[in-house]
């Protein structure tokens, strides 16, 4: 499936963030142009995510943060809840389950796994961590949504085809693998090291005087 805008899309969560401490600081209206400077990218490519998101401003005033806030959930996703397990409690999903900005977007990890058995039993940032061996009793009758992996590559596949069997149709993988799975399983894969090529190609760019353009 390809996915149309999606430099756009990856944009929409810094968009929020700023929206987010706007209107906790009472400011109701804002421009394109202040958001293109504090994303620090230009004027135009603001006006055309936020089109891509639904909304037309006003002429001298901008947008409304209520109302920019709101188009960009709808267009996201994130105006309505999404359950999620999450398995592999290790330093990365440790991180994950310590990041509180998935509450503001409506996506909610209801259960934690890990085979390791000094993990099992405890809680990490208030989420109890289960035994994997467990998954299947506990999901069976009522899987969430998404499924997040973030074991060892060597694992993966296991865990992504345990979380197909189970009835889990969308999976948000961190393990630096190609996962297999049925033609109607969504899988989005991050590759962390892809966002550091990402940072050594600007930096060649920049020492060899090159002009940096963001897509």
């Amino acid at each position: 499936m390809k996915i149309q805008s999606s430099p756009s899309i990856r944009r929409m969560p810094t968009y929020l963030h700023r929206l987010f401490n706007l209107r906790a600081s009472g400011q109701e209206w804002v421009s394109s142009a202040e958001l293109a400077e504090y994303m620090n990218i230009p004027h135009i490519m603001v006006r055309k995510d936020i089109a891509v998101a639904g909304l037309s401003g006003k002429r001298h005033q901008g947008f409304k943060v209520n109302g920019l806030i709101d188009a960009i959930l709808r267009f996201v996703g994130w105006n309505k809840s999404t359950s999620a397990t999450l398995v592999g409690a290790g330093s990365l999903g440790t991180a994950l389950l310590g990041f509180r900005d998935f509450q503001s977007y409506n996506f909610r990890i209801e259960t934690v796994f890990d085979a390791d058995p000094r993990k099992v039993g405890h809680e990490i940032h208030g989420y109890e961590v289960f035994d994997i061996a467990e998954i299947g009793t506990r999901l069976r009758q009522s899987p969430p949504k998404v499924g997040v992996i973030c074991v060892p590559a060597a694992s993966a596949q296991a865990i992504a085809d345990t979380l197909v069997s189970l009835g889990i149709k969308y999976i948000w993988n961190f393990a630096n693998i190609c996962l297999q799975v049925p033609e109607d399983v969504i899988v989005q894969r991050e590759v962390i090291a892809g966002g550091l090529a990402v940072l050594f190609a600007k930096i060649r760019k920049n020492e060899s005087g090159e002009p940096i353009t963001e897509d």
